[in-house]
């Protein structure tokens, strides 16, 4: 595994620190999520449903992962978890209200002080600086306030969500994508890093098309629901069975496309011509495409796109995607050792191998005597 001996400790919970330790679990680390002894990670009761003693949320996001209780108002848990860190510990990643951990010393700077080779890593809500740096925050505040909202969905219809935690898990990605930068300068180095990101980070990255659109156009993005704003036509249609999403980023394809839909005089009409004629066309363009995809199945359609080369979709619902012969044969669908329990696992492969999962989501502190009964609660 390619983090095999690195520790990783993760202070917090919910979604995006988890998901970040799961990915280097995945990846091999050791990974010890510290938890509070009344009840856990709150995730643990994000339900129903549950499964296994726990929501599924939580199950998903903390496979490959030891659980040890600390109460942190005890000086003496407080210390034996930090002679923890500093004998075992390369990686500390927390997501803990603004302020909490600096003032418990868990921070940065005083477990850095005390181990310089320690990579530390804060995921907050609103990132460091700033004034709304020591609010809390969560995935659709973020959607919200970050701008994503205000180019999802449909512009006659209420504000709605990305339906998956997309900032949660983002900037959980990115933390790992910062601790592998950290470790790899430190394997030259020697020296340790304090690495900083945040939810509304995220968000605004997500958000650098639309932000380029605007410093481009100095118009205001609007919702296209499941279009986009520079290429049409790109976007789900309805079949006379359900929807598909039809791609023709280019004139080619886009002829192809007429052909199929039987009206190759539109590639002659100066209306469709090219990309922005159509995009300034969408109004009239999208109605006329929707009108004859109306008229036959989406296997119909799906069949004849891919023939000529026009990407094309069906919009599967999850129990589709899961029983999808493409989706059985990446062995992604993992099971979880000593559970009834099935798992996406990681997107990613090693030399053809993908990493497996090797330890079922813990119990609330299954592990504390196992890791921490060995450390003083006294510190040095």
């Amino acid at each position: 595994m390619p983090l095999t001996g690195i520790h990783v400790v993760e202070l917090g919970g919910s979604v995006a620190a988890p998901y970040a330790t799961e990915i280097l679990a995945d990846l091999g680390a050791h990974v010890v999520k510290v938890e509070k002894p009344d009840g856990g990670d709150d995730a643990r009761g994000w339900g129903p449903p549950f499964w296994h003693g726990a929501s599924s949320a939580f199950q998903v996001l903390n496979r490959n992962k030891y659980s040890v209780t600390v109460d942190l108002k005890d000086p003496g848990e407080l210390a034996r978890l930090r002679n923890y860190i500093a004998a075992q510990a390369d990686v500390v990643i927390q997501n803990m209200r603004p302020g909490i951990v600096d003032r418990i010393g868990l921070g940065a700077e005083a477990l850095r002080r005390r181990k310089p080779a320690l990579i530390y890593c804060n995921l907050g809500a609103f990132g460091a600086h700033g004034p709304e740096r020591m609010k809390p925050g969560y995935d659709p505040l973020m959607q919200a306030f970050g701008g994503i909202m205000s180019v999802t969905g449909e512009n006659d219809r209420p504000p709605v969500r990305v339906g998956t935690s997309i900032i949660d898990m983002g900037t959980g990605l990115w933390c790992v994508v910062g601790i592998l930068a950290a470790l790899n300068r430190r394997s030259a180095s020697g020296e340790g890093s304090t690495i900083d990101s945040s939810l509304y980070e995220t968000a605004l990255a997500w958000m650098a098309n639309p932000a380029a659109s605007y410093a481009a156009s100095g118009e205001v993005p609007t919702r296209h629901g499941s279009g986009m704003p520079m290429i049409v036509p790109y976007q789900a249609f309805p079949a006379s069975d359900g929807y598909m999403v039809v791609a023709s980023p280019t004139d080619t394809m886009f002829y192809k496309l007429a052909e199929v839909l039987g009206h190759p005089e539109w590639r002659d009409d100066p209306r469709f011509a090219h990309n922005p004629e159509r995009v300034a066309q969408r109004g009239v363009l999208v109605p006329l495409i929707e009108s004859v995809m109306r008229t036959q199945p989406r296997e119909h359609w799906r069949a004849r796109l891919e023939a000529v080369g026009v990407p094309c979709a069906v919009l599967q619902t999850v129990d589709e995607v899961l029983a999808h012969p493409q989706t059985q044969a990446l062995g992604i669908l993992q099971p979880v050792p000593g559970l009834d329990m099935t798992q996406i696992g990681l997107p990613l492969s090693f030399d053809g191998q993908r990493p497996t999962v090797r330890l079922r989501p813990p119990r609330v502190g299954e592990h504390t005597d196992l890791i921490l009964n060995s450390y003083s609660k006294d510190e040095p």
